[in-house]
């Protein structure tokens, strides 16, 4: 553009002519090449209109109607262009069209919009608070990338309203009516699991160290079980049953052991016998003490008294028959103040099969003549070991 002052322009589009003189009914006409649809075409200085010929290849143009001998046809093409590199300084408007970005962004750029064939659609900023943010009509901010960070904040809900979260590679799956954990709507333990997106507990049992989600003053936050617990337990109001252990299903073992003893929480405690068998018929049951946790337990005879006889431990029941059809000795056992310094006193009350078909009925008083701190007792019977059966410990709270 020699000889043009000022900045040079955005390139105009270019023509080209060609002339033909027709023959009587010609109908093509080979021009020197056109692109689709930037082609005009006139008959003896009359523009036709699109439907009056034909013009996709490139090259000819058929006229929908022969033209008569020496009539004159007239094929205008325009030629096309590309802009690179310009600086606009108003809005681009793209009229009935859309904006088809090819190339991809780079990391400096201050704000740009590309396409990569693996990302599509890119996005690239570099603000001083946010690389890329998007606003509502409002102009409030709906959701921002923080400068030089992978991810998102969002100003209000994330709303899934039909679908999986996907954690991971693991979804999440719950209806919309469940999904809203955080206020309290409910889901199932299935679909729950939105710390690591894992398998749901289902029946495992919780230990230590396992954390749990809690509402603290409006602000989610992760507490250990632990602390938990300790909770649970300042609020345990005194007088109250609480579970402590259970020996499960006894196969045939020689004893059944209980070290959960806390003089903080409990000043006593009892024990439920669930259809203890001994090994031996007509055994009876026993519970010893012991004083350092369940290493040694007082098997001493006279130790321990009921009336004025000596015993080897609390008894329990006695002359348990291992009879097939007989369902063993269940009942109660209750240990009062284990943890003072004095002697220890025991209570139980039980019914046992003697035979297969004689029941007894058995109450038993015990007293461990021995001034020390019980913190541990053991079930067996005289003789033999326990065929089967269940022993379950509670504590009966102090409230302190």
């Amino acid at each position: 553009m020699a000889g043009y002052i000022g900045s040079v322009p955005v390139p105009q589009a270019t023509e080209t002519r060609d002339v033909y003189t027709a023959t009587s009914n010609q109908t093509t006409f080979t021009t020197g090449g056109y692109t689709p649809n930037f082609v005009s075409v006139y008959l003896n200085g009359v523009h036709l209109a699109r439907a009056d010929y034909t013009a996709t290849n490139g090259s000819d143009v058929v006229l929908a109607a022969g033209a008569a001998a020496d009539d004159t046809v007239e094929i205008v093409s325009f030629g096309t262009f590309e802009v690179s590199a310009q600086t606009f300084t108003g809005d681009v408007t793209a009229s009935g069209g859309t904006f088809l970005p090819t190339g991809d962004t780079a990391a400096g750029d201050d704000a740009a919009v590309g396409y990569a064939a693996a990302d599509g659609l890119v996005l690239t900023g570099q603000g001083s608070t946010s690389d890329v943010t998007i606003k509502n009509d409002a102009d409030a901010t709906v959701m921002s990338i923080p400068t030089g960070t992978t991810g998102a904040t969002f100003a209000g809900d994330v709303i899934i309203p039909d679908g999986d979260l996907i954690l991971g590679s693991t979804a999440v799956t719950s209806t919309a009516a469940e999904l809203n954990i955080l206020d309290g709507v409910t889901a199932t333990a299935a679909e729950i699991n939105l710390i690591d997106g894992g398998t749901a507990r289902g029946t495992t049992a919780v230990a230590d160290g396992d954390g749990f989600l809690t509402n603290d003053g409006g602000t989610m936050r992760m507490t250990k079980v632990d602390t938990l617990a300790t909770y649970m337990g300042t609020k345990i109001t005194g007088g109250s049953m609480v579970y402590l252990a259970s020996s499960g299903a006894i196969s045939n073992a020689a004893s059944v052991s209980f070290t959960q003893f806390d003089a903080t929480k409990y000043d006593n405690y009892q024990f439920r016998i669930l259809h203890v068998i001994p090994a031996t018929n007509n055994a009876n049951l026993y519970a010893h003490a012991s004083t350092d946790g369940g290493s040694n337990y007082d098997t001493t005879d006279g130790n321990y008294h009921y009336l004025d006889n000596d015993k080897i431990g609390f008894q329990i029941t006695g002359n348990v028959a291992t009879a097939s059809n007989a369902a063993g000795a269940s009942g109660i056992f209750d240990l009062y103040a284990p943890h003072v310094a004095k002697y220890t006193y025991g209570q139980s009350s039980t019914i046992n099969m003697i035979t297969s078909t004689y029941a007894s009925f058995i109450f038993q008083l015990g007293v461990q003549l021995v001034n020390q701190d019980v913190d541990a007792l053991q079930f067996k019977f005289t003789s033999g070991n326990i065929a089967s059966g269940e022993i379950v410990m509670y504590g009966i709270a102090n409230g302190t």
